[in-house]
């Protein structure tokens, strides 16, 4: 039998295995991505369009035409590749790597693969034709001398980028727009009357009319003038538009939303549990504007009965909806200093579902039955109808709860039962988790205080309190509920996931930590409480903090995913974000599952798969990257801007970062970072280790830790780039001779060794410093 029939064949016997996800998604069901990769798989060659349709049993003009919308996409999506013969084959069976695009300020950048393998090196002319954030194919072409793969781009699949806000110039009659994301360095010419009326200087969103390639670069349109350069809130403005963060809402989600009230429909209260005489409250921030989650606590014979009330958000946000497909794309809220861009409209985010109190308000509750010992022992998940009791802040709480202050613990008398358990129950949580293990870091997180004008008057830090980490292990508690809920159902669902630390962040960190005469217990492997009790070891020592962020820096970032592989940090095999549907997107997902099981559907008729949750997983993961990146550019701003004025002043500061090119430092008490470039260090050549976390001079030993105290001046502040120059005061007032024997006396670690010992130390580290080669992304 000839090759290509045995291949049809073989493919017509060959069942779609996900055929039934197919049905509930498509009225008429098409092959799924997954058979059509087995398919050209097993052909062993490149397929065009009509053996594919031949193999898959594919007929009709719909059918047909579904099933090119569907090779175009998987192109697209770089799961596929059609070559010049416009025959399709699966991307890895031709050595090309599909990714996403990282771009530098210095020109080059990176492609990160999907498949999660080392990053790929682009050089400034592969980065010529594209823009930071488009998806590429790319043909590992080599390595670098510093043994990273390069690549040669084979074709852009997707561009992500077609609007972007910058500074508009006119030089000489040229015009141009210098974009504000520094990851795009290519400048967008501006043609003859397409600058919208901008003056030199301004700040402007323009559209991308041309795309860049090698050989052109990109061409735009002025399409707004957001203002002057200066202007109060133009901070703000420019992280939207320059992350791409969503803020208008589209007019089919305006329609939808017109029929909402302020008031639950009578009809939407129906075959709920009544919780409306139940103290439910919500606990946040005195300037928090939505409430989205309620707690209640009760002792019982063997311990606590916990409800977590969440505002039912998948009621009013259907699949496949405008607003839903809104939601989708925002991801999440973005919160910035004194504003906020919502996922829901403010008719749901402040209104509906905001459990305020006084108002009746549709939730889903999470019941967990505790023991004495805070372990749980059972749940529930159902949907209620609740009215909040009252509308407390964590200052309130704490004033009611640890400092006993008679006059708040008499205006809330008749919640004092109930918020005494709960306070009861988090002692109960809180010894749990250190027997856990969890990693508990001591972060500090700061606030702007503005005065008149929108102008910074200072930065102060967020003090946690025992109401917030109450909240929190309610929150965690619900969370892990919701987890293990819809793991035992076997649901499809978004987990949120903490890998354990690479293999190398491991080594790095044991190297560490033993020059400071401390160790991490788990070998390769070591679990969260290897974790906590080095942090518990570190406690009061003068170099708690620099362990306390070596710690935190070896571990990945938590993300979203379908693969449930735990949470590292929290040392719990099963979470979920169950708890912020109304504003974040994994969240109504979580719910929408649960949803789906209350209703008592079973798991494969659930209208998501394993492939949506991934997708799902991936797009939260970047609109939750987006979100943190554009809230830090307009802080960094602001406080660039804060420090204007204060050109030559001089503070003390701690190092809280040293890498191949200076130190930064912060100031203390005033929760600014600066740079102080190698160059200004001092009269030597210093030389990193990553590993020690320094800079060692070659001739004086030296040695800028993290963590060390020093004092610097500031010398320039670049608004556009969001960055703060220092220099050392020591070597401007003729202390930097000291400096440098407080230097090598810091190096040998705490508790004082000598200062012969030391030197070894510190020309050892000289010596490793040199044979060390850094990397870096940017």
């Amino acid at each position: 039998m000839p090759r290509k029939k045995q291949a049809s064949a073989g493919a017509r016997r060959k069942k779609d295995p996900h055929a039934r996800r197919e049905a509930a998604r498509y009225d008429k069901p098409i092959a799924s991505r997954e058979l059509i990769i087995d398919v050209i798989t097993e052909a062993d060659r490149p397929l065009d369009r009509d053996e594919l349709r031949e193999l898959l049993g594919i007929h009709g003009e719909e059918a047909v035409e579904a099933l090119r919308r569907r090779l175009k996409a998987m192109t697209r999506d770089g799961q596929l590749v059609c070559n010049r013969r416009n025959c399709y084959a699966p991307v890895d069976r031709l050595d090309l790597v599909a990714g996403r695009v990282i771009g530098h300020r210095d020109g080059f950048g990176f492609l990160v693969p999907d498949d999660g393998k080392d990053d790929v090196m682009l050089s400034a002319r592969q980065m010529r034709g594209l823009f930071n954030d488009d998806r590429a194919l790319v043909r590992i072409t080599g390595l670098d001398r510093r043994g990273r793969r390069e690549g040669d781009v084979v074709e852009v699949l997707k561009r992500n980028t077609h609007s972007l806000v910058g500074r508009f110039f006119n030089e000489r009659g040229v015009q141009f727009v210098s974009p504000d994301n520094k990851r795009m360095p290519l400048d967008v010419a501006i043609p003859s009357g397409e600058d919208g009326g901008a003056v030199d200087g301004q700040i402007v969103s323009a559209e991308i009319i041309e795309q860049p390639s090698r050989r052109s670069p990109p061409v735009g349109r002025v399409v707004e003038v957001l203002g002057d350069h200066m202007a109060p809130g133009m901070e703000i403005d420019i992280a939207i538009r320059s992350h791409d963060v969503p803020q208008a809402w589209p007019p089919a989600v305006t329609e939808e939303i017109s029929g909402l009230g302020e008031k639950v429909p009578p009809q939407a209260k129906r075959g709920r549990e009544d919780l409306r005489d139940v103290p439910l409250v919500t606990i946040d921030g005195a300037d928090a504007r939505d409430f989205d989650d309620a707690v209640y606590c009760e002792r019982t014979t063997g311990g606590w009965r916990l409800l977590v009330a969440i505002a039912d958000v998948s009621h009013y946000v259907k699949p496949d909806t405008a607003l839903d497909r809104e939601a989708f794309g925002r991801g999440n809220s973005v919160y910035f200093p004194e504003r906020v861009i919502p996922m829901l409209p403010e008719v749901l985010s402040n209104g509906l579902c905001s459990l305020n109190p006084d108002v009746d308000r549709l939730c889903m509750v999470c019941e967990i039955i505790f023991k004495r010992d805070g372990s749980m022992v059972r749940s529930r998940f159902f949907n209620g109808l609740m009215r909040s009791h009252a509308r407390l802040t964590y200052n309130e709480v704490a004033a009611i709860l640890v400092e006993g202050d008679s006059r708040e613990r008499k205006r809330r008398q008749a919640l004092l039962p109930h918020l005494e358990e709960l306070h009861s129950l988090y002692k109960a949580l809180r010894r749990g988790r250190g027997k856990r293990g969890a990693i508990d870091f001591d972060t500090r997180e700061t606030r702007i205080v503005f005065g008149a004008g929108r102008k910074i008057e200072r930065i102060v830090p967020v003090v946690r309190n025992d109401a917030h980490k109450l909240i929190e292990e309610c929150m965690i508690a619900a969370n892990v509920a919701a987890a293990r809920y819809l793991k035992r159902h076997k649901m499809p669902t978004l987990y949120r996931v903490h890998a354990t630390p690479a293999d190398d962040k491991i080594a790095d960190l044991q190297e560490f930590l033993n020059e400071l005469g401390l160790g991490l217990r788990g070998g390769r492997k070591p679990a969260a409480r290897d974790y906590a009790v080095v942090l518990e070891q570190a406690r009061g020592r003068p170099d708690e903090h620099l362990i306390n962020t070596v710690l935190l820096r070896s571990m990945p970032r938590a993300e979203y995913s379908p693969d449930n592989i735990g949470h590292f940090g929290l040392a719990h095999e099963d979470y979920a974000h169950f708890t912020s549907p109304i504003r974040r997107y994994p969240d109504l997902l979580v719910h929408r599952a649960i949803r789906h099981l209350l209703s008592g559907k079973r798991a494969d008729s659930f209208r998501y798969g394993l492939i949506d949750m991934q997708d799902f997983g991936e797009h939260c993961s970047t609109t939750e990257r987006r979100a943190d990146d554009a809230t830090r550019d307009a802080i960094d701003w602001l406080k660039c801007e804060y420090m204007l004025d204060k050109i030559g002043e001089v503070y003390p500061g701690i190092i809280t970062g040293t890498t191949s090119f200076g130190i930064f430092v912060e100031l203390q008490d005033i929760y600014v970072e600066g740079l102080v470039h190698v160059t200004a260090l001092g009269n030597d050549y210093y030389h990193f280790d990553p590993t020690r976390h320094w800079l060692i001079g070659e001739r004086t030993n030296h040695i800028f830790r993290l963590g060390d105290p020093v004092t610097v001046r500031v010398v320039q502040v670049n608004l556009d780039d969001r960055k703060i120059d220092f220099e050392l005061h020591e070597t401007k007032t003729g202390r930097g001779k000291k400096q440098h024997k407080r230097g090598r006396k810091t190096a040998t670690g705490p508790g004082g060794k000598k200062a012969g010992k030391g030197r070894k130390q510190a020309k050892r580290g000289r010596k490793t410093a040199l044979r060390r080669k850094s990397r870096s992304r940017g």
